[in-house]
């Protein structure tokens, strides 16, 4: 939910100002099945409070909403309801509810040492894998029915609306989540084994290889992991894929001798190109390769928020608001946008005047809009209507006195 950066009463109003600008300027788009969605929002104020269980049965009401109650922070209901004003849940009558997905840097390994632009960079990557990999190709999701939204925060949303996914309910989208996570994945399902008959006299044997790349499920993407690993220790040499095989429990000996076997020797290249992987080193265990397997699979986990996608009951936010703590447009994206998708240029608010606008940093900034906004605490710096708004809600910023 909301994080509110408290801001002085002279910075509220002006920011309250250049909301209302927008949302008498813009026609945000209503959700799906309107009257059927709660609707809540934090206002400006000093106060943080919530005002939630409305019901905006019409557009006009939707839209008398955004400019008259004039929200910091908007959300709407996943869920369908019979009664969405009701006060309570019971009472409500659940109907349904859409699929929601929420990736989000806080859940991200290292994301507290990144900017906040690295942030959003590495977010963006897991949403591609989350949506092509999972939902599009493991869960045969409609596109048409998927909406990627960037949250005008620090990650991105996915609405799936399909209506077999509706009613299911909270264990069942755990489920889901735990797919996600590979909970229950075994690596030994990545590993087939072939047996050959006998040739010219030969004993018959038997061989160990990979499910192919293209495999659908799991299986495939284990194997598209651990060939991402094998590229990423060919270029950071075998002392660094030592090192993180022994991070992952194998023996120091054992790892260092994998190590060189897989990228010194050539087999790493043998397996991608044959997917065996007897004929590429007989010095693979198999115990030993489900190891680097194990840690290949990891990077391929969906990262998304599962409170989110299990609650039947979630507020989301709307998509074509604002963000309270940013200024930035909650901004829908097609699939084929997202990848040149910059919200540094492709989510700023069409608020402000048309010069420049000065605000006095409060600490040391540095985000790379066009231009670049960089300084330290006092210094006073001309900047656009919408990047202004983004420094004063974040409280990076103050208007000059």
């Amino acid at each position: 939910m909301a994080k509110i950066v408290p801001l002085a009463e002279r910075e509220l109003a002006w920011a309250r100002g250049r909301f209302a600008e927008y949302y008498g300027r813009v026609r945000v788009p209503p959700p799906p099945v309107l009257p059927r969605r709660e609707f809540a929002a934090f206002p400006f104020a000093e106060g943080t409070s919530m005002r939630r269980h409305a019901a905006l049965p019409t557009e006009s009401e939707f839209r008398q909403f955004l400019t008259g109650f004039l929200p910091r922070h908007v959300y709407y209901s996943s869920a369908y309801y019979a009664e969405p004003d009701h006060p309570t849940m019971a009472s409500k009558e659940w109907l349904g509810a859409d699929l929601i997905f929420d990736l989000d840097a806080d859940h991200l390994k290292g994301a507290e040492s990144m900017s906040y632009a690295q942030q959003l960079a590495l977010v963006k990557r897991q949403l591609v894998r989350l949506y092509d990999d999972f939902l599009l190709r493991d869960f045969g999701i409609d596109p048409a029915q998927a909406q990627i939204v960037f949250s005008g925060g620090r990650g991105y949303h996915v609405h799936v609306r399909e209506e077999r996914m509706r009613g299911l309910s909270s264990p069942e989208r755990r489920e889901l989540v735990d797919y996600l996570a590979g909970t229950e994945f075994d690596t030994a399902s990545v590993i087939v084994e072939e047996r050959h008959k006998d040739v010219a006299g030969l004993p018959a044997r038997t061989f160990r290889r990979l499910a192919g790349p293209a495999a659908p499920g799991w299986p495939g993407r284990a194997t598209r992991g651990l060939f991402e690993t094998f590229e990423r220790w060919r270029a950071q040499g075998t002392e660094a894929a030592a090192a993180e095989l022994i991070a992952q429990g194998i023996e120091r000996r054992a790892a260092r001798q994998l190590a060189k076997t897989l990228v010194e020797e050539g087999g790493a290249a043998g397996i991608e190109r044959t997917l065996r992987l007897d004929g590429s080193s007989e010095k693979l265990s198999t115990e030993l390769f489900r190891h680097v397997l194990k840690g290949a699979a990891l990077q391929m986990q969906g990262e998304t928020d599962a409170p989110v996608t299990t609650d039947i009951h979630r507020l989301i936010r709307l998509p074509g608001s604002l963000h309270g703590g940013t200024g930035l447009k909650v901004q829908p994206i097609p699939r084929e946008e997202v990848e040149r998708f910059d919200p540094f240029r492709d989510a700023l608010a069409p608020v402000g005047p048309a010069g420049p606008v000065e605000v006095v940093l409060k600490g040391t900034v540095d985000h790379p809009f066009d231009p670049p906004v960089r300084g330290t605490a006092g210094e006073k710096v001309a900047v656009s209507g919408p990047v202004g708004l983004f420094l004063v809600l974040r409280g990076e910023a103050e208007l000059p006195a």
